[in-house]
């Protein structure tokens, strides 16, 4: 079987946002301009027109081109987009920022490939600045739901809501290329309006922030450590942008080994249980 480079398609036709719903200018509408914004990191209004997810004002997404690959096989030719092949092979790329369309693609790829094999690993690759809280704790939640193994790979950066996905994955089955970046972050918002339509928002973000220090925890507690001072040590790295490399994540319990080749024999690399944390590759 071979493959060879077809054609190219702008990959704005896959991350095109939907169109925005006007707000209602009704007198009985809720006397709140913006309610909390639903990020950890960056706001909620990315996909909205003139956010960084408009392909009509962001060139970088808008003369992005997905390469098309073609399959020769007996029955003759197959064409797919490069991320639609690497599907087959159970490999999800989650790149760019966390919205809501971001969210549906990966959630969907998650369940069909667990619907296709419950039990074969699938590898999720994630190099995102963070984004829209709910929209990556959709994902995350999927990521513990379904029965398949989720292995997670930084390559780039992991920081905000992309961390937290990033620790998420199959405990010992969490790794970073060496190069890679990670940051963690509490949740940013903001309301205006009746006070007593802020003190509601103030809470709920405080309740966010306080579900996203128990994931951190719940997956992050190293080796020897009780869980509640995992907690404390997050509630304090949580207070401002808190930057780690590779090998500091490893040591913080976000990723549980750092890698730099691909295993001759990747079942190995991958799949026998033998990552440790505090111990880097020597591929």
């Amino acid at each position: 079987m071979s493959l060879r480079a077809a054609h190219l398609r702008p990959l704005a036709q896959l991350l095109r946002p939907a169109a925005a719903v006007p707000a209602s200018s009704s007198s009985s509408s809720p006397r709140i301009s913006f309610a909390l914004r639903r990020t950890f990191g960056f706001d909620a209004g990315a996909s909205a027109p003139g956010g960084y997810l408009d392909d009509s004002v962001n060139p970088v997404v808008r003369n992005t081109l997905v390469p098309i690959v073609v399959e020769q096989t007996a029955r003759g030719e197959r064409s797919y987009d490069i991320f639609s092949r690497l599907l087959r092979e159970r490999v999800i790329f989650l790149g760019g920022p966390v919205g809501d369309a971001m969210s549906s693609l990966v959630t969907a790829q998650l369940l069909f490939l667990e619907a296709e094999d419950a039990t074969r690993p699938i590898r999720l690759y994630i190099n995102s600045p963070g984004g829209s809280v709910t929209s990556g704790l959709a994902i995350y939640d999927t990521m513990q739901y379904i029965s398949a193994p989720v292995h997670t790979f930084c390559l780039g950066q992991a920081a905000s809501m992309g961390s937290l996905l990033l620790a998420g994955g199959e405990p010992g089955k969490r790794f970073s290329l060496k190069n890679s970046s990670v940051m963690i972050h509490q949740p940013s918002g903001g309301a205006s309006g009746q006070a007593s339509d802020i003190a509601l928002h103030a809470k709920e973000i405080l309740r966010i922030r306080s579900v996203l220090t128990d994931i951190y925890a719940d997956h992050c507690t190293r080796e020897g450590e009780e869980r509640g001072v995992a907690r404390e040590r997050f509630e304090k790295a949580l207070e401002r942008d808190y930057f780690m490399t590779a090998a500091e994540a490893l040591d913080f319990g976000i990723v549980d080994k750092i890698v730099e080749r691909r295993a001759k024999d990747e079942d190995a690399e991958l799949g026998d249980g033998s990552s440790s944390r505090n111990q880097e590759s020597d591929a």
